[in-house]
């Protein structure tokens, strides 16, 4: 019985543990978002119709596929340039690298963004380690995205 009883404890301890952990998570990457994002994104995700992309709602949703999981890596490592279409609008922007963030902050910034849609994916510091290790040109970014959205089509 106090065998049992202490099962139980240390399960609950361990759920606990867990569910602080992705709630220090998701407040560590709205920090990194509030001082690395949103000025040019905004408060929440909302952007600038014609200037930057939305991002509420959307990464949740580009995330939900391996392959759209690794294209955001990719675009916050290596930056984008140039015109993409994004959430029905075009946009001829300069999003610059967060390469210099760490591997911790960045996972902790691209899971909170999903948080900001219905189906919250995570990112871990081990997956933006693979990714940084694999650096991509503009033009690779672009044929990345293109195939992206051919295969799963970009909200």
């Amino acid at each position: 019985m106090r065998k049992a009883g202490l099962s139980f404890l240390l399960g609950g301890l361990v759920a606990c543990s867990a569910l602080a952990g992705s709630a220090l998570a998701a407040s560590d990457g709205a920090a990194v978002y509030g001082t690395n994002c949103a000025v040019c994104h905004q408060a929440g995700g909302v952007g600038m119709p014609g200037q930057f992309p939305v991002l509420k709602g959307r990464i949740d949703k580009i995330a939900a596929t391996p392959e759209g999981k690794a294209y955001l890596m990719d675009v916050v490592l290596n930056g984008l340039h140039g015109p993409i279409q994004a959430g029905g609008m075009s946009y001829a922007g300069f999003m610059p690298t967060f390469k210099g963030l760490s591997d911790d902050d960045l996972a902790a910034v691209l899971s909170y963004l999903t948080t900001l849609g219905a189906t919250p994916q995570t990112f871990s510091a081990d997956d933006i380690k693979a990714a940084r290790a694999k650096p991509k040109k503009g033009s690779e970014l672009i044929a990345e995205r293109n195939a992206l959205n051919a295969g799963h089509p970009i909200p």
